[in-house]
């Protein structure tokens, strides 16, 4: 065999394959034949399933704002009742501190020789009890500052 006709055939073998290979993909990309559907048809079926893709679509948008709320708001529901348990204790701080010195400069009725009246169980009980609630209120931050 001559150069001459080798380079032929090996042309007409390339020009066929090219042709085979353009005919396989015109085939792959076109549309099912056995799949006739009338017009109305397919607007319908693209109506549901774009009513389906709005669903998944608004579901996402519900989840992602869910997880939005709970990762921005958490934080700061949780910081600000710690900050409000603070301040509570720092009020009831004041408290205890106010009926402490009221009770403390009523004291030298009991080294007079005196007994405590029914005002000086008083300023004993609110001042333990204000103490009470500024030690409880602080614990009660500090535990849930650190859950």
């Amino acid at each position: 065999m001559d150069k001459v006709r080798f380079g032929r055939a090996l042309g007409m073998g390339a020009r066929q394959t090219a042709k085979t290979v353009m005919k396989a993909v015109d085939a792959a990309t076109a549309p099912d034949p056995r799949a006739t559907r009338q017009a109305g048809a397919t607007v319908r079926d693209k109506v549901i399933e774009s009513a389906g893709r709005a669903r998944t679509t608004s579901a996402g948008v519900k989840e992602g704002g869910r997880r939005f709320g709970v990762a921005v708001w958490k934080p700061m529901v949780k910081a600000s009742s710690v900050l409000w348990l603070e301040v509570t204790g720092v009020l009831f701080g004041m408290f205890a501190l106010v009926t402490g010195t009221w009770t403390w400069s009523h004291r030298h009725d009991l080294a007079a020789g005196g007994v405590l009246r029914q005002h000086e169980w008083i300023g004993v009980g609110l001042f333990s009890l204000f103490v009470y609630f500024t030690v409880s209120s602080y614990t009660r931050a500090a535990k849930r500052s650190r859950s």
